[in-house]
């Protein structure tokens, strides 16, 4: 009898140790391969298509991030959030670049750094559901996922050119061309893009439900129902919702991705969790598609395997030392798992994607690696997991023994009057 329970306990957890979304994932990056083989995909990059599809699909990623994130968590830990997405990505394409031209001994490889230096926004969003991360480690994870792009590209003008040089290339590389000038203007687009968002969406708010109470006002007059004056003031979804999808066009359009992640922290309401997280499960597939069928035009498996490896090592390294000096409180469970936290993707492809023509070969090098990282990270979440139901079982009473404790009231309403988070909507429909 005892036997049987166990095992039916262990089947209850199987499922939960790797993730479906996971699976679909693996599925889907067979697909992309198998397409890759059959048709080359070469043709489509640069086009207007293309780079409107992989603009909205890490718009979404986005735009789901940060919509996950608890502002209370947030405020608490800002100043961890910022050395993560500055001094962080810095010491993490520092040690990658170093390993990788110490390795290799080439020069150019030095961009190899700042390609996987940042963590993928999409990936965190449709896998960050993990269980053993408290939610304020998932809010700093998703914070850092978010906002370490504008530091990757900032890096890349400066660091793309000296590598460059260093390669025996004359002039400048093409990547680099906008320069500073460039990168101030699309700065400045992004906060027109944001302001325009966050004054529909007050408008929106002041204004329509203004507009219901005048009805309700007047349905009153006839028939008074208690609770007609108490109505929330919130944009109307459809009206929220249009300007949400509104934005992420626009965002996709232009690339101006920092305005959607901004954006996800208040452009909020609880109508959105559900979609939004299949909109993310989504474009996670298509994403891991698209990458199959880059890996498919053939690869650098030995360089590749290397860059994976050793941006792995850099999250833990910058988890370990340069986190607690700017986040306090983290305990050592999270700690650990922000130090496996690593995550590559749509982003990181479409940076090699960029880089390219000034340096060959670089997709061939980035997409094993993200591959490798995210080997290396689902594994380790496994391993983890393990390990804590291990530790875990030692402490609890024999099955037999256990009695099911009646549930609290507030337990079933997330609290005595408290909304569920966007987090906890996206957490529920995986």
């Amino acid at each position: 009898m005892e036997t049987s329970r166990r095992d039916r306990a262990r089947r209850r957890k199987a499922p939960a140790a790797v993730p479906a979304v996971l699976l679909r994932a693996l599925g889907a990056l067979v697909l992309g391969i198998l397409i890759g083989l059959a048709a080359d995909p070469s043709r489509l990059v640069g086009t207007t298509g293309y780079v409107f599809a992989t603009g909205l699909l890490l718009a979404v990623g986005l735009y789901g991030s940060t919509y996950g994130i608890d502002l209370a968590d947030l405020r608490r830990d800002l100043r961890g959030v910022v050395a993560a997405v500055t001094l962080g990505v810095v010491l993490k394409a520092a040690i990658v670049s170093g390993v990788m031209v110490w390795a290799f001994d080439r020069p150019e490889y030095l961009i190899l750094g700042i390609v996987v230096a940042q963590i993928d926004p999409l990936s965190v969003a449709a896998l960050g559901r993990d269980g053993h991360m408290s939610q304020r480690a998932r809010s700093l994870l998703t914070a850092w996922a978010s906002f370490d792009d504008p530091m990757t590209v900032l890096l890349t003008l400066y660091v793309a050119g000296y590598a460059y040089t260093a390669a025996g290339h004359p002039g400048t590389p093409s990547v680099v061309g906008g320069g500073a000038r460039g990168y101030a203007l699309g700065l400045a687009f992004n906060a027109l893009l944001l302001a325009g968002a966050l004054l529909l969406w007050w408008a929106g708010g002041r204004l329509w439900p203004a507009r219901r109470a005048r009805k309700g006002s007047a349905a009153s007059a006839e028939s008074p129902e208690p609770g007609d004056l108490e109505r929330p003031r919130r944009p109307v979804t459809p009206l929220g919702a249009l300007l949400v999808v509104s934005m992420i066009v626009l965002a996709a359009a232009n690339m101006l991705m920092l305005a959607v992640a901004v954006a996800g922290l208040f452009l909020r309401t609880r109508a959105f969790a559900r979609p939004l997280a299949r909109a993310v499960t989504s474009a996670f597939l298509l994403a891991t598609t698209l990458l199959g069928l880059f890996a498919a035009q053939g690869v650098s498996p030995g360089p590749g395997v290397v860059l994976g490896l050793s941006a792995f090592g850099a999250q833990a390294v910058v988890a370990v030392l340069l986190m607690p000096l700017f986040v306090r409180g983290l305990s050592r469970r999270d700690r650990v798992l922000l130090g496996i936290g690593q995550q590559n993707g749509l982003t990181a492809v479409l940076l090699a994607l960029t880089l390219e023509r000034d340096f060959p070969k670089t997709v061939g090098i980035v997409a094993p690696a993200v591959v490798t990282v995210n080997l290396l990270h689902y594994g380790a979440q496994i391993a983890f997991g393990c390990w804590s139901r291990r530790r875990s079982g030692g402490n609890r009473q024999p099955a037999g023994g256990q009695r099911r404790l009646p549930r609290h009231p507030a337990a079933d309403d997330g609290g005595a009057g408290e909304a569920p988070t966007a987090a906890d909507g996206l957490r529920s429909s995986a």
